[in-house]
């Protein structure tokens, strides 16, 4: 889990959120309030993810979308921009998203929460859905879906 300078306080949040349902985050960064870039942070929550070392990211930022685009260019990410526990259970269960991003000047605390808990809580259900996610990766090679 990692956050820029304006996603800071969310990022701690969830955390000891997390650790009282029994989760273990372990915080790649930032850890203080001066202004930092997030690209790296992206890079190495990610780097994590597909290495097998976390099961899942999550990225803070302060709308999410610079995180949701740096993530996003790591071939073998899918990350999603969540501000509706809706769209965490689409991300999830239709898209095995592997990143959660979440824009802690969009939501507050209480959302923040019921996006993780609706993410957590959602398998990928596989199916027609594979079959996408292939189609996927088949445009991370660069290869034509035509």
């Amino acid at each position: 889990m990692a956050a820029d300078h304006n996603g800071l306080a969310l990022k701690q949040h969830l955390i000891t959120w997390l650790g009282e349902r029994g989760h273990e985050a372990e915080d790649r960064g930032a850890h203080g309030p001066d202004t930092v870039d997030y690209p790296p942070l992206c890079a190495d929550v990610c780097s994590r993810v597909l290495a097998g070392a976390a099961g899942f990211g999550i990225v803070v930022g302060g709308s999410g979308s610079g995180e949701q685009m740096a993530c996003n260019k790591i071939r073998g990410i899918r990350a999603a921009l969540c501000d509706s526990v809706f769209l965490a259970r689409i991300a999830r269960g239709h898209n095995d998203a592997n990143v959660l991003v979440l824009g802690a000047k969009v939501i507050d605390e209480l959302v923040a929460e019921q996006i993780l808990a609706g993410w957590l809580e959602t398998a990928f259900k596989g199916g027609r859905h594979q079959h996408r996610l292939d189609q996927i990766a088949a445009l991370e090679r660069g290869e034509s879906l035509s």
